[in-house]
């Protein structure tokens, strides 16, 4: 399989820790997302690493018995150690604090400390077999204030650090999940909700595992995702993921049922808003996007996954040591390893080989790998890094071998615009709110982001249109098609579009000799009136005469003040132009000749500049009765200029009655 099949990777650049061994712990912290490698208790070193800090955190500390849980505040300010189902440990990190340890018991008498969370840089959370306790670390005192406590019996937690949720499993089968949310010290209980279990259990033994619950946040929202292993449906096959919706007000909800046609061992993943399901028996991954469109059975929505089964890219690691000792080929990396532990949202460790690596999309070969356009631009458009790909497909879609067909191209144009338009529209109401003063009274008023989604005229002028309407062995027809298809997409949705669209149609009608066309499409305003718009019709005159008469009724509808239409015209050089517009108008016996007269010059065209000077100084025999220009038009330099290029002998003579 080529590099082009694969669609998901680990990252280049994984954390790499000591391999966990007989004398080695290895720890996971979800909140910080660190690895901590923990040596005989912490007293031959504890080394931190993180995804991001590239500078690990080294310490010692005393040995104090087997460590169960370490993990480091928010911001690494305050590390805590639980080493008894009964207490846990806490020392200050900050430069000029001492290291002493101090204890927190945990209150519930005869309870057992299950684990903790930190939700703050000062606030912790113990979870025990008996409920919850919350608290206020007060590192100066170096000691705790307990702020909140609920008694409920727990059988496991899980703990969601990017919605600060807590997940309690409670009653004797486990399938009753109570959350809580944290913040700013408050502790809020949710309403708890159940877990339909396949079957109706025979025992009355925990039959809900951790192992088959996650939480994560999916577009903005978060989610419970249950892994069920047989369906609750006798005739349907294979295990499943079902997506509950957890609201912050309001019960939660069953959502989404992700079919995975197949049975086995799995691991969950979320990565740029898409689950991503692995399968150790056969080695493979499938993703699944809850926003594409799935089957709606009145209560949940069934999702299929997105594209075919793909295993993980190949992945090398590379061989640490001196440089002459890297020569050695790098080593491949085995993949859906039994040592695999996956966390939320998308990290993937091997203790054994000592990695941690981030999980990727790679959205280039999903282009092949999903024929359907619509779906294809519905899938890229809500992905984090989709614009150079979007592009690409645009441009794909109109070369001769991918050809697609009008309706198709229209589809992902309209696809295109809704999005653009959704921006504009949030950027005015943006710009309305700050005009209204809306910025002094509330504080939530936000300039909205321009994601990769916003894909504008500019983008696609540059990276597809221009270089498409280039393509010489392209149909004419088909060119001109796609161009005012694009334009057709942009007023559907109200969206004003830019001059250079205009004049990349217009040129490419003119390149192909479509002057009918080009003169229907301005009659019918099918391009919209715009100064650039008429100077380029002006300048079209030579090859088509009406353009003229066309341009000219341009700009009076744009009423136009008409110096500046002549000024315009004599920047691009246009001389001629400007003269019949101004001639057009009845304007030409106030205008400057020097200005004229310069402007004929510059173009280095010698009979120009001729027909330029003989016209003001017939006007100037009309107007004065002399063809001489008087001393206040300044025109002398062009006298003599024209006098060494045609000789005396060609000024005018006055005329005489």
């Amino acid at each position: 399989m080529g590099e082009e099949d694969y669609y998901l990777e680990l990252c280049e650049r994984p954390v790499h820790f000591e391999k966990a061994n007989p004398v080695n712990c290895v720890f996971f912290d979800e909140a910080n997302k660190q690895v901590f490698a923990v040596r005989s208790g912490g007293a031959t070193g504890v080394v931190v690493k993180g995804p991001d800090d590239r500078n690990p955190i080294s310490f010692r500390m005393e040995d104090k018995g087997e460590v169960k849980c370490i993990k480091f505040s928010l911001e690494n300010k305050i590390l805590a150690v639980q080493r008894t189902s009964k207490t846990v440990d806490f020392s200050n990190f900050t430069p000029d604090s001492s290291q002493l340890e101090y204890t927190q018991e945990c209150k519930t008498k005869n309870a057992n400390i299950l684990g903790f969370c930190w939700t703050s840089s000062t606030e912790i959370v113990f979870i025990t077999d008996q409920g919850i306790e919350f608290y206020q670390v007060l590192p100066e005192k170096r000691n705790l204030k307990l702020l909140k406590s609920q008694n409920i019996n727990v059988n496991w937690y899980m703990y969601c650090p990017e919605s600060a949720v807590i997940l309690l499993s409670t009653t004797v089968l486990g399938n009753v999940l109570q959350p809580f949310y944290f913040r700013a010290g408050t502790m809020s209980k949710l309403p708890k909700f159940e877990i339909e279990l396949p079957a109706a259990p025979k025992s009355t033994k925990l039959s809900l595992s951790e192992r088959d619950i996650a939480m994560a946040t999916i577009y903005g929202q978060l989610y419970v995702l249950f892994l069920r292993h047989h369906s609750r449906t006798s005739n349907s096959t294979g295990a499943e993921v079902v997506l509950y919706h957890l609201p912050r007000e309001g019960a939660c909800k069953k959502m989404h049922i992700l079919k995975l046609n197949r049975t086995g061992k799995f691991a969950l993943n979320v990565v740029d808003n898409l689950v991503v399901v692995h399968h150790q028996d056969t080695e493979t991954s499938v993703i699944f996007d809850i926003k594409l469109r799935g089957e709606f059975d009145g209560t949940v929505t069934l999702h299929h996954p997105v594209l075919p089964a793909r295993s993980i890219q190949p992945y090398q690691i590379p061989v640490a040591g001196p440089a002459p000792v890297t020569s050695q080929s790098p080593i491949p990396c085995k993949l859906y390893s039994s040592s695999w532990i996956v966390f939320q949202p998308d990290i993937i460790i091997s203790a054994s080989q000592g990695y941690l690596w981030n999980l990727q999309v790679k959205l280039q070969p999903i282009v092949n790998l999903l024929p359907d356009k619509g779906r294809l631009m519905d899938f890229l458009l809500q992905r984090r890094e989709c614009k150079t790909v979007v592009l690409s497909v645009c441009s794909q879609m109109l070369t001769e071998s991918d050809r697609a067909t009008l309706p198709v191209i229209a589809t992902v144009f309209d696809k295109l615009n809704q999005e653009y338009k959704k921006y504009l529209d949030a950027e005015q109401s943006y710009t309305l709110a700050l005009e209204a003063g809306q910025s002094r009274s509330g504080p939530f008023l936000r300039r909205p982001a321009r994601t990769q989604a916003v894909v504008d005229q500019s983008d696609m002028y540059t990276h597809v249109l221009s270089a498409f309407a280039e393509k010489k062995e392209m149909p004419q027809k088909f060119m001109i098609a796609v161009l005012m298809e694009y334009i057709r997409s942009l007023n559907q949705f109200q969206i004003t579009v830019q001059h250079y669209l205009h004049e990349l149609v217009i040129k490419t009608l003119v390149q192909h000799n479509l002057f009918y066309t080009l003169h229907q499409f301005l009659q019918y305003h099918v391009l919209s009136d715009s100064k650039p718009l008429a100077c380029l019709l002006l300048s079209l005159e030579s090859f088509y005469p009406p353009a003229h008469q066309l341009s000219l009724d341009m700009l009076k509808r744009l009423s136009t003040a008409n110096d500046e239409i002549v000024e315009v015209l004599l920047s691009k050089h246009q001389v001629l132009a400007a003269l019949r517009f101004i001639r057009g108008i009845g304007g030409h016996d106030n205008i400057s000749a020097r200005k004229f007269l310069d402007a004929a010059k510059q173009t280095e065209d010698h009979m120009l500049f001729y027909t330029i000077f003989r016209f003001f100084e017939q006007r100037n025999q009309r107007l004065r009765g002399n063809p001489s220009f008087t001393p206040g038009e300044h025109c002398e330099e062009h006298v003599a200029f024209f006098k060494q290029v045609f000789g005396d002998q060609a000024l005018m003579r006055p005329t005489t009655f």
